[in-house]
C-alpha cells in the first residue's frame, strides 16, 4: 500500500535531489545498526586472532614487571610512580593497535550506507521523543516489529552457532588447564578470537537482510506526492510570472549594454527604417568586422538616434541589413559570405573620414554586392 501524506495524496514519486539533500542536512540518512555491529564484531574478532598473542605477551610481561619488586622499590616512594608509568605505557603498547583498528572500523563503516553526516537538527530537542504515546506508536509500528524480528533472529542464530562451536571445541577449551600459563593464555586468546569470529560471522546474514530493508524504508519515507514535486519546482525555479520578469530584466540589461557599445561603431547599416546593424572593424586586432548591436523597429530607431548623436555614418543597404540581422549575433564576427559587401561599405566609410578631414573629394557611394543563395 502506497504511503499517504497528511492531505491524503499518495506518495508515489521518487524523492528529488533537493529533497535528498535537505533530508541529509537534517540528519535523515539510511542507517543499519546491524551493519555497524557486524563490522565491529567481525573485525574485532580478526584483530584478536592476529593481535591476541602480541597482546598476551605484552600483558604477561607487564604483570611480571609490575609484581616484581626489589628492596629499593619497596622503600623508595618514587619507584612506585616509575612502576606506574611503565605499566601505563606498556598497556598502551599492548592494546593500542587493537583500539586503533576498532576506531577506524567504527568511523568508516557509516560510509558504506548513508555516509558521514552531522546535523544540529538531529541534536535539537523534540517533545515527541519523550512523549509516551509517540513511544508506544514507534514500538508497535512496522519498524518496531521489524526490530523485534531481527532481535529474535539474532538471538536464535547466534545461540545455535555459539553452542555448536563450543561443543566442537570443548576438548580444546578443557585442554587449556593442562598447559603452562603463558602457552595457555596464548592458546586461550586464539580460541576466544576464533569463537568470536565464528559467532560474529553469523551477523553477516542479519546485516545482508537489514541493509536493503533500511535503504528501502528510507526511500519510502522520502517519497513525495505530485503536488509536493510541483511545489518544489515552483520554489526552486520560481513562479512563471517571476521567471518572466527576470527574463524581461535580463533582456533590458542586455539591450542597455548593447546600446552602450553603439558609439564605438564605425558604421550603421540600415534597411532604412526596419533594421539597423552596428559594425566595427580594427585591422590590428580583428580578423573580420564585428557586430556591436542590432535590432529592428524601435530598437533600430534607437540605434540610429545614438549614431546621429555621435556622428556615426549611417549607410542604407536594405538587402545587406536584412542579411546581417538574420545571420549574425551580437559581439560576434560577420559570416564569411558577407565579407565582400561589408568590406565595400567600410572602405567607403574610412575614405569618407579621410576626405572630410583633409577637405578632399568625397568618394563615390558604393552599391554593395550581395551574393545569391547559391554563392552563399
Amino acid at each position: 500500500m502506497a504511503n499517504e501524506s497528511e492531505n491524503g495524496q499518495e506518495k508515489t514519486e521518487q524523492p528529488t535531489p533537493k529533497k535528498l539533500l535537505d533530508s541529509k542536512k537534517k540528519g535523515q540518512v539510511p542507517r543499519s545498526k546491524e551493519l555497524n555491529s557486524m563490522t565491529v564484531m567481525v573485525f574485532g574478532a580478526i584483530g584478536l586472532l592476529f593481535m591476541g598473542g602480541y597482546m598476551i605477551n605484552h600483558i604477561s610481561n607487564l604483570m611480571a614487571q609490575g609484581f616484581t619488586l626489589s628492596r629499593r622499590d619497596v622503600f623508595t616512594q618514587a619507584a612506585i610512580f616509575e612502576k606506574f608509568d611503565l605499566a601505563l605505557s606498556g598497556a598502551m603498547m599492548a592494546i593500542g593497535p587493537f583500539v586503533f583498528l576498532m576506531t577506524v572500523v567504527a568511523l568508516f563503516t557509516p560510509l558504506a550506507i548513508g555516509g558521514w553526516t552531522f546535523s544540529l537538527d538531529a541534536l535539537a530537542f523534540k517533545g515527541d521523543r519523550i512523549n509516551p504515546i509517540s513511544g508506544f506508536k514507534r514500538i508497535f509500528s512496522s519498524k518496531g516489529l521489524m526490530e523485534l524480528v531481527k532481535a529474535l533472529a539474532k538471538f536464535l542464530v547466534v545461540s545455535v552457532v555459539a553452542a555448536s562451536f563450543l561443543w566442537t571445541k570443548s576438548d580444546d577449551f578443557l585442554g587449556l588447564g593442562s598447559q603452562p600459563l603463558v602457552l595457555a593464555m596464548e592458546n586461550g586468546a586464539w580460541l576466544i578470537g576464533l569463537s568470536f569470529l565464528v559467532v560474529s560471522s553469523t551477523l553477516i546474514l542479519i546485516a545482508a537482510i537489514d541493509v536493503p530493508f533500511q535503504l528501502w524504508d528510507h526511500a519510502q519515507k522520502l517519497k513525495m506526492t505530485l503536488q509536493e514535486v510541483r511545489d518544489e519546482m515552483k520554489d526552486t525555479e520560481g513562479k512563471p510570472e517571476v521567471r518572466s520578469k527576470i527574463r524581461q530584466l535580463q533582456q533590458e540589461m542586455a539591450q542597455r549594454r548593447m546600446m552602450e557599445a553603439v558609439p564605438e561603431a564605425d558604421v550603421i547599416i540600415t534597411n532604412p527604417t526596419h533594421y539597423a546593424v552596428a559594425l566595427k572593424y580594427n585591422h590590428d586586432n580583428m580578423a573580420a568586422p564585428r557586430v556591436l548591436a542590432m535590432g529592428k523597429d524601435l530598437i533600430a530607431l534607437k540605434i540610429r538616434e545614438i549614431a546621429v548623436f555621435h556622428n556615426i555614418e549611417i549607410f542604407e543597404a536594405p538587402p545587406l541589413a536584412r542579411a546581417l540581422y538574420a545571420n549574425c549575433n551580437i559581439d560576434q564576427e560577420i559570416p564569411s559570405h558577407l565579407f565582400f559587401a561589408v568590406a565595400q561599405i567600410l572602405a567607403f566609410v574610412f575614405q569618407l573620414r579621410i576626405a572630410r578631414t583633409n577637405g578632399t573629394e568625397i568618394p563615390l557611394r558604393p552599391d554593395p554586392y550581395m551574393p545569391t543563395d547559391e554563392e552563399a
